[in-house]
């Protein structure tokens, strides 16, 4: 006779065994998906999205029941800011992987920052499909080139950005060499000034020393009138005989 009593024990073991554990699962996955949520975003707020999306359902006004028509022109230049701040974003996740991913393996970062980061990149993924069908949407087809005109567009931006640094820079660089340069003639024409004033106190002391030599030489203005005096009188005595 088959004891169904001792064949049940195990089966009931395995039961509670497998059930304690799907029961362990879904808590661990349910608590690490809210402490996914409650991480900070890794990029900041999507404004471009934001602007898009409140053009697309704009509320009536007061009083009326349809809301304002929103040209195509507008949305498809609200969706284009979009799709160019996706691609800052998609450079970015891109650029910052591969360095993620060995600073993890190395244990330099937390698993709380990796968490993060994929949580982004799954955003950056599926807001890549949204605006690709939002492009489909508003004119056929122009999902597959909308990215190529946001790339071309965010590298502009970044060209005037750069070369609005360099005249910045360049401006600097001028003034401080202008600076530089009224400072270094200043010092200039004080050495200038200062050597002038040291070469000029010898020549007149040269000056005054050769003078005094030649009055000494000829005797004087006394001694040219002491001559004129007797060669006047050597006359009047000629004149007497």
């Amino acid at each position: 006779m088959v004891d169904w009593v001792s064949l049940s024990v195990p089966f009931a073991y395995l039961g509670i065994l497998v059930g304690s554990l799907a029961t362990f699962s879904s808590l661990y996955r349910k608590r690490k998906a809210a402490r996914s949520l409650s991480l900070e975003p890794w990029f900041p707020t999507h404004l471009q999205r934001d602007i898009y999306l409140s053009l697309l359902h704009l509320e009536p006004e007061p009083g009326k029941d349809k809301p304002p028509a929103v040209p195509d022109g507008v949305l498809k230049a609200a969706l284009l800011q979009r799709a160019t701040e996706d691609i800052k974003r998609i450079l970015e996740v891109r650029n910052a992987k591969q360095a993620l991913s060995n600073l993890l393996q190395r244990g330099s970062v937390g698993d709380d920052l990796w968490q993060r980061f994929l949580r982004a990149e799954r955003e950056v993924e599926a807001e890549l499909r949204d605006v690709v069908e939002e492009a489909n949407a508003l004119q056929a087809n122009w999902g597959q080139t909308i990215f190529q005109s946001a790339n071309e567009m965010h590298h502009n931006a970044t060209l005037r950005a750069r070369l609005s640094e360099i005249q910045a820079k360049g401006k600097r660089d001028r003034e401080w060499w202008d600076q530089e340069k009224a400072a270094i003639q200043s010092s200039f024409m004080k050495e200038l000034g200062e050597d002038g004033k040291e070469s000029v106190k010898p020549a007149a002391d040269k000056i005054g020393s050769d003078e005094d030599a030649v009055l000494v030489e000829g005797g004087g203005p006394a001694s040219s009138g002491a001559s004129t005096g007797s060669k006047g009188a050597g006359k009047k005595r000629k004149g007497k005989k």
